[in-house]
Formats: C-alpha cells, sequence, structure tokens
C-alpha cells in the first residue's frame, strides 16, 4: 500500500477502498498488525497491542459496509494514544476506524514528559535511535511516522502533540481548548479542569487531519472559519514570540518553511512589523494552573493579558506562525532545563488551535516544525493552509 513498503496512502483513500470491498477492513488490519509486530520490538511504539480485538472490530465494520453502512474512516487502523485512550476515541470508531493498540506515554515518576515507554522499553524516534520522540503522545508520532498506522490519537496540554509531531516529522493537530467555567480551575486535582488539555491528532497526510476534525468537531456551535472565498490566509510570523530563545537552526528552518508557504501562494506574510507580537512568558502561569496551592490570580493576570494581545492579532491576520519548538529533538536523558515547550504552551493557556507540520530536516538528521495557530475555533483554517502547503 502507497508509495514505498511502510508508506501508507491517505486514510481517506483507504476508507474509499474498503467501502468498495478492496481491500476488505479486515486485510487493513492484518496489513497494520503484520507491520507492528515486524518493526516495534525496535521502536516500542506501542504500550499494548490488542490483535484479537482489533480483528473483530475490523470483522463489524466489514459486516457494516456490506449493510450498506457509509462509514467515512472505514477500516482505517488506528494507535490510541495509552492504555486509556479508547473512550476519547469513540467517535472515530463509529466512524470506521478500527484501533489496533495503545501507543505508549512516559512511565510513572517521569520528570521530563519528552519519551515514551512501550511494551519493548523507551520509545525511540524513528530517524534517530538515540533521539527522543518527544512526548507524551510518543508512541502515536512514532508509530505515524515509521508507517505502523496511518493515524494515531494524542492529546495536548502544553505541546504533547505537536512536540512529537515536529520531531518525528509528521502534522500534529491540537484542537480548540474547551476553557472551564470560572473558578473550576481552582481545584487541585482536577488536572482536566485546568483548560490547559485538548485532544489532537497525528498523521502523514493533512486531508487526515481534515477527516479526523470532521468525524470529532462538536456539532453545537461548531463555527467554519476561514478566509473568504479566493482570498489568501494572511499570516504573521514570529521568531520567539516575544520570550522565547529559540536555537538558530530550528528557527531557521521554521522561517525557510513560512518563506516557501508565501512564495507557493499559500498564505501571505505580513512585513515584520514595528510593534511584534510580545506576549507574557506563559510559563508561570501554566506551571501555577497545575500546582496545588498556587497564586492562580497571577495565572489569570498572564492569560488575560495574553488572550488580548491575540486578539489584536487575530484581528489583522488569519495565522500565527512560529518554529514548534525552540530546540531540535534531544537524547533519551532529557531537556536538561530547557522548555521544549517554549513555543507551544502559549496556545494551550489561551486555548487557540495549532498544527505543526514539517518544517524540514536539521543537520542532526532530525525533523523540526513549523507551527501554524488560528483563532479560537479556526480549525478548518489550519487544516485548509496545511493541505494547502503539503499540495504546495
Amino acid at each position: 500500500m502507497g508509495s514505498g513498503p511502510l508508506a501508507w496512502p491517505p486514510a481517506v483513500e483507504i476508507a474509499a477502498a474498503v467501502r468498495a470491498g478492496r481491500p476488505s477492513a479486515l486485510d487493513v488490519t492484518g496489513e497494520a498488525l503484520a507491520r507492528i509486530a515486524r518493526i516495534d520490538r525496535s521502536l516500542s511504539a506501542f504500550a499494548e497491542v490488542w490483535q484479537e480485538r482489533a480483528r473483530a472490530w475490523a470483522r463489524e465494520v466489514d459486516a457494516r459496509v456490506a449493510a450498506g453502512e457509509r462509514l467515512p474512516l472505514a477500516g482505517v487502523p488506528i494507535g490510541v494514544k495509552g492504555r486509556h485512550g479508547l473512550r476519547a476515541a469513540g467517535p472515530l470508531i463509529a466512524a470506521g476506524c478500527v484501533p489496533v493498540g495503545a501507543t505508549a506515554v512516559p512511565g510513572p515518576g517521569t520528570p521530563w514528559q519528552t519519551w515514551g515507554l512501550g511494551a519493548h522499553g523507551r520509545t525511540v524516534n524513528p530517524w534517530r535511535a538515540d533521539r527522543t520522540p518527544g512526548g507524551s503522545s510518543a508512541g502515536s508520532a512514532a508509530a505515524v511516522a515509521a508507517g505502523l498506522v496511518p493515524l494515531a490519537t494524542g492529546s495536548d496540554g502544553a505541546g504533547s502533540v505537536r512536540i512529537p509531531a515536529a520531531w518525528c516529522g509528521v502534522i500534529g493537530l491540537k484542537t480548540t481548548n474547551r476553557r472551564p467555567p470560572a473558578g473550576e480551575g481552582s481545584a487541585p486535582a482536577a488536572r482536566d479542569r485546568t483548560g490547559l488539555a485538548a485532544p489532537g491528532v497525528l498523521v502523514h497526510h493533512a486531508a487526515d487531519a481534515e477527516a479526523y476534525w470532521q468525524v470529532m468537531a462538536p456539532r453545537e456551535g461548531a463555527r467554519t472559519l476561514l478566509p473568504p472565498s479566493g482570498r489568501i490566509p494572511v499570516a504573521v510570523f514570529s521568531a520567539d514570540l516575544g520570550f522565547a530563545d529559540p536555537d538558530p537552526e530550528p528557527l531557521a528552518l521554521a522561517r525557510a518553511a513560512a518563506g516557501r508557504l508565501a512564495e507557493a501562494g499559500v498564505v501571505r506574510l505580513l512585513p515584520p512589523s514595528d510593534a511584534p507580537l510580545r506576549l507574557a512568558d506563559p510559563a508561570p502561569a501554566w506551571l501555577a494552573l497545575r500546582t496545588p496551592g498556587s497564586d492562580l490570580r497571577a495565572a489569570e493576570r498572564v492569560r488575560n493579558l495574553n488572550d488580548g494581545l491575540l486578539a489584536g492579532l487575530f484581528a489583522r491576520a488569519d495565522l500565527l506562525l512560529t518554529p514548534t519548538t525552540p530546540n531540535a529533538a534531544h537524547g533519551h536523558e532529557g531537556p536538561g532545563d530547557r522548555y521544549s515547550t517554549a513555543l507551544t504552551w502559549a496556545f494551550n493557556l489561551s486555548g487557540h488551535p495549532a498544527i505543526s507540520i514539517p518544517a524540514g530536516v536539521g543537520s542532526d538528521g532530525c525533523p523540526v516544525g513549523l507551527q501554524l495557530v488560528a483563532a479560537h475555533g479556526g480549525e478548518r483554517a489550519l487544516l485548509a493552509a496545511a493541505r494547502a502547503a503539503q499540495s504546495a
């Protein structure tokens, strides 16, 4: 399948073929399971592989297709983030996806959430085994990058989809955060009530991120934010958001990628301004929201300040472009005092949707990413830009 021994065609094409009966969902599932059995012992992208359950799901999909049901993602094998990821993948399963296993996430007590612990040990970067794939959606990114599955789910509380997407050379979408009602974020034990985490997906093909969003998008109040028909989206490139200190090579690769998008007519880059975007560093606020007993009023002040600055930016531009990470993929010993999240967690704090697309490969042989950010509810604008970028 696809153009190489481990290249999957787009998930939407797999589904179309399964709906036509050639191949069956069971055939495609068998191919994914065979790839995992052949490769994952060295990659360790999966914590669990559900061989019998996956085949049972696939037979159910084939029966639904035979009964005339038009499933948008019929027979697409997917990895789900972590051993408890099936519930979040419910809409994908209803759309015809076949979960083949739980992807690796960091083990208990891991101080840096930048690697995974799979069934065969720590998860490695498919580009260089001595480098981390990023985290915490480590196994999902590695599994997609290595061609074990065409699509894998993730979750993103500080960059946990976008960082591994960047370092594994795939596409990673973080959806708009649903911020909790005022006061709920103060509950110390309720990490999911801070408003920081959002679901996401890792794919090779932008069309598949779009298919994911069509299945997962909230039906109530969903907005379609796209530039007027025929207009090229206006974009602003920020090297550091006003506070980060990116390394020269990831910055240069991201800047060059943004330039290529402009040359291809995917975006219209505004010229450098006398008043560049200067957000407050979100690190203290993000950490306060996740730490019991912290000063949440100070965190909300940072959040509100940045919300206002970003609202002003999106009043004059459709997209914000940045490097996805300030640094290249590091070794498994961890990044030291460096926050790989420096350019991503601002948008968990603000709630804006963001996507990482491949920006190029560094001198170390590992990929880096370009991050695109849109206004709240602007997933369709991000996905349209990502698809145009991939076509270009």
